[in-house]
């Protein structure tokens, strides 16, 4: 059966469009062995899919425009225009992941001191959100303005943008405000990737920064989504906003007994003994006096949040420890006189 010259252009195109895929993806394999860096390795294995239906599109696109001219070939013709812009925005869109992918393989976030990896990965995240809703915003305009029914559309949202800049702007001004607070904190970084943080009573770490939200993961696991602005407009604290070490406070409400000098010793004891103190601050004072007992605080030091954290616990289970066992009359207790009828 012979085949219409139309169905050949398609055939031939596909053909083309797969011998140039096999040719590149080969010369791509034999370039990134002999290549010392891993950066073709990720590009190839990020945009392989995408780049395997990119180059058929174009080469079946290009053979069909050479076809005779029919309705139903500019219908095909319209069709794969329509495939190439979306195939061209996906493409493009895994390029952006390639990279990404490539600049955080320079950096090591597991490293103990990583504040300038997370700043680079807040960035990062950022930056390519912003990339991928603009190609997708710009494809689907290059698609609208592809065809006539398109641009008369976009004529007539032009004669009325007065009005409809108006309507949009009242109603995405909560979305436009968060997307330039995503702006702000992606360069003035008042909050990275894995930022130690209390916001709204809750303790945990900065796990996702999104175009209009933030993931707080909280200790217990739970997840606390904020709005962006929220990091702008509103006071929070941030443990680890330019490094990681913490003090950690262990306060012990005691007995007027309680003797302080072997407490402050002891407390030295402990300290040097726990793996989790990074050996800086070692502190014990007597900081208020209530009706019945005296507010002792210990003080001392970790490398971050999360061990000040276990560190605070165990001193604080130590020394109770010791005062039951070496001092007992050192534990807050309640005293109360009787006196008797033959004493007045």
């Amino acid at each position: 059966m012979e085949l219409p010259f139309p169905a050949v252009n398609l055939l031939l195109g596909l053909v083309i469009g797969l011998a140039v895929n096999w040719f590149i993806h080969i010369s791509l394999a034999v370039t990134a062995k002999k290549s010392k860096s891993n950066d073709l390795f990720i590009l190839r294995k990020k945009c392989k899919s995408s780049f395997n239906f990119l180059i058929p599109v174009i080469t079946i696109f290009v053979s069909l425009t050479y076809a005779e001219e029919s309705s139903w070939v500019d219908g095909l013709i319209d069709i794969c225009r329509i495939l190439l812009i979306v195939a061209s925005v996906n493409f493009l869109i895994r390029v952006v992941y390639a990279l990404e992918a490539i600049f955080l393989d320079r950096y090591n976030i597991d490293k103990e001191d990583n504040r300038k990896e997370r700043k680079i990965i807040t960035q990062l995240n950022f930056m390519k959100r912003v990339v991928i809703v603009s190609l997708v915003m710009l494809g689907l305009a290059v698609i609208l303005l592809s065809f006539e029914e398109g641009r008369k559309y976009g004529q007539t949202l032009l004669t009325s943008a007065g009005v409809a800049s108006i309507i949009i702007g009242l109603a995405a001004q909560k979305s436009i405000a968060n997307f330039f607070a995503g702006i702000q904190i992606a360069f003035t970084q008042p909050i990275k990737i894995d930022d130690a943080v209390v916001v709204e009573g809750e303790w945990g770490w900065i796990e996702e920064i999104n175009l209009t939200y933030v993931v707080v993961r909280i200790w217990d696991w739970r997840r606390l989504i904020l709005p962006i602005t929220y990091f702008i407009e509103k006071p929070f604290q941030n443990w680890t906003r330019n490094k990681g070490e913490i003090i950690g406070t262990v306060f012990l409400h005691l007995d007027y007994r309680t003797p302080i000098e072997p407490l402050r010793a002891k407390l030295s004891e402990i300290l040097k003994a726990e793996t989790k103190w990074d050996g800086n601050v070692d502190n014990l004072q007597v900081v208020d006096t209530k009706d019945y007992t005296v507010v002792v605080r210990a003080l001392m030091s970790a490398k971050n949040s999360p061990t000040a954290w276990d560190l605070r616990c165990s001193v604080r289970e130590k020394l109770i420890n010791f005062l039951q066992e070496e001092y007992p009359e050192s534990l807050p207790v309640q005293r109360i006189q009787m006196e008797s009828e033959q004493s007045k």
